[in-house]
């Protein structure tokens, strides 16, 4: 027993090594996009695949390898995704054009699939489940702080080391990362016997996703050429549920929404992600081209709120163990929607104490929610299924943040036309004062019509009931 007791603390610290650096690298890149398009002479377009590259293989791998790593082993894999991640790293800083950064962004995206879907399996492996709130709140705290230091390392980063410092960084880490998680993490669940990998299912559901997101991705998304595309996917994808529900093993596995848990958790998690993932580049606009800040001052101007969801994640897990989850799920939702709701009064003469008062509500509002809500999700869930569990939960989520910076581009051009919005994101700057008025205007709205969704994701949220994991 005393062995099983000192595992799980090993297997956190190393899971959350792997899941601060996917996160990390899922964001870093942001604020320093206009500083890497500029020197590799990229476009917009390029600009885009950078950051949603990286993302798109974590969405349409996760479900896949979810259940490779439930067949073959989550120790595997786990480790497997460290070296990809690293290799991935380093071709990244060795890059010479938009299209070869590109790429490498989509291994280094694999190498973050497999780290990111085997963490949390891991840690509900080896963690009793009247303590999996607290270990998972400390791993997630990890991930919402690697998403958000992003923002902030990258502005120091780049403006002292340049862009490729960025990539160069995780190398030092993944290969400790890999030779440690080697040494220290075994593999505790016990494998299916005589269940055999979905190839039909896994080939159509990455095409159906992949087509979907591509759709979202390219332009602009109200556009009919994309309008097709998405519907294409979309059709694709109720092929995909039509294969998966005839599968005896499916790779999809649709039946885990029958878990009241699981399903309300998951939905609440689309919702919240869909309406707040774009609130980093929001947040990134308004304080460069609106207020005029550095991207360095403007990374050092998000501390505040990563030290929030530093302090409060592990105590809000403590307390989803102890009292359940749905009021803090809801609450948490509440505070991301208040957020939202005062950054859409922000004006041209707001000081960084209002600025300060958002990222508050933004700091809380995320560490009330999140390892809470992955908590009552993967706690409901039978130790077997687990893998791909965790898979769908992160398809759903990363999905949703593929979905939310064109969703809130779409209702930035409710006020100003796509066109114009794409030539100040790429150009970084307000070339004419007249500009700024209805660029501020375009932010605010978008913020308040997010806020609303936010509120909506509430209802799945308390829905979900008010029983705790099961002890």
């Amino acid at each position: 027993m005393k062995i099983k007791m000192d595992y799980k603390w090993v297997a956190l610290s190393v899971t959350t090594v792997g899941i601060f650096m996917s996160s990390l690298d899922m964001s870093i890149v942001v604020v320093g996009l206009p500083t890497i398009l500029q020197d590799l002479h990229a476009s917009i377009v390029h600009g885009i695949w950078i950051i949603t590259g990286y993302t798109l293989m974590m969405t349409i791998l996760a479900v896949i390898l979810g259940r490779l790593a439930d067949l073959y082993g989550r120790v595997r894999l786990y480790n497997l995704g460290f070296v990809l991640f690293t290799i991935g790293s380093l071709l990244c800083a060795l890059s010479h054009t938009g299209e070869q950064l590109i790429i490498f962004r989509f291994l280094q995206g694999s190498g973050a699939a497999l780290l990111a879907v085997n963490s949390v399996a891991i840690i509900t492996d080896a963690f009793p489940k009247k303590e999996l709130g607290r270990g998972l709140g400390i791993n997630i705290m990890a991930a919402n702080l690697g998403a958000i230091a992003g923002y902030t390392l990258s502005g120091v980063m780049i403006t002292y080391f340049g862009w490729r410092s960025i990539f160069l960084l995780n190398v030092p880490v993944g290969i400790f990362g890999s030779v440690w998680g080697y040494l220290r993490l075994k593999e505790i669940a016990a494998r299916p016997v005589g269940q055999k990998f979905d190839y039909a299912g896994s080939i159509l559901y990455c095409i159906a996703l992949a087509t979907i997101l591509f759709g979202l991705a390219i332009g602009d998304p109200a556009s009919t050429r994309n309008i097709f595309i998405i519907a294409g996917g979309l059709i694709l994808f109720v092929a995909v549920i039509i294969v998966e529900l005839r599968q005896p093993y499916p790779t999809l596995d649709l039946t885990l929404f029958k878990i009241r848990l699981f399903a309300a958790g998951n939905i609440s998690s689309f919702i919240n992600a869909v309406a707040f993932s774009c609130g980093p580049f929001l947040r990134s606009l308004y304080l460069q081209l609106i207020l005029g800040y550095s991207a360095l001052k403007t990374g050092v101007l998000l501390i505040p709120m990563e030290i929030i969801i530093f302090a409060i994640s592990p105590i809000s897990g403590r307390l989803a163990d102890r009292y359940g989850s749905r009021v803090l799920t809801s609450v948490g939702l509440a505070f991301n929607a208040a957020a939202l709701f005062w950054f859409s009064t922000l004006n041209q003469s707001s000081t960084y104490g209002a600025v300060l008062i958002s990222l508050f509500l933004f700091g809380l509002g995320t560490a009330l929610f999140a390892s809470p809500n992955v908590s009552s999700v993967m706690g409901a869930v039978p130790p077997e299924k687990r893998g791909v569990a965790n898979g769908i939960r992160m398809t759903l989520n990363q999905t949703a943040n593929v979905l939310s910076v064109p969703f809130s581009l779409l209702l930035m051009t409710l006020v100003m036309p796509y066109d114009k919005l794409s030539q100040i994101a790429s150009s970084s700057q307000l070339t004419n004062a007249n500009e700024i008025p209805i660029f501020l205007k375009a932010i605010n709205h978008a913020c308040f019509i997010l806020g609303i969704i936010v509120l909506v994701a509430v209802i799945p949220s308390f829905l979900r009931g008010n029983n705790k994991v099961q002890q």
